[in-house]
């Protein structure tokens, strides 16, 4: 029974382990579902710092949306910044992330947000 539970400890620590290793998005500006009124940026704060050029963030919504390039901030790796290269037209947009960590791992989501008129 010793060695079960020893064994048992021993993977559940394991799980932790891994399931910690993927970034999870813990909040965004705009965030989920708001009501943005003319954003510049999307900042996306993920619980560990994710690498830009394996990882890919797109917006979707009425036209075109142009962007420049995935960075960091750079007082805070967690954060990845993605500008808009130009004004974004009112309406509904559907954020499109995949976040890659250091050691590999990846993970992805969506989420909507409106901008007003």
């Amino acid at each position: 029974m010793r060695k079960v539970l020893i064994l048992a400890a021993a993977l559940a620590t394991f799980a932790a382990g891994e399931a910690s290793a993927h970034a999870r998005l813990l909040n965004a500006t705009p965030a989920k579902g708001a009501t943005a009124h003319a954003p510049k940026m999307l900042r996306l704060s993920f619980s560990e710092a994710i690498v830009p050029a394996k990882s890919r963030v797109t917006v979707d919504g009425p036209g075109r949306v142009a962007t420049g390039p995935l960075t960091l901030d750079p007082k805070n790796k967690h954060v990845a910044i993605l500008p808009f290269s130009a004004p974004l037209a009112p309406g509904a947009y559907k954020v499109n992330w995949g976040a890659t960590t250091d050691d590999g791992h990846h993970t992805e989501g969506t989420y909507d947000f409106k901008v007003a008129n």
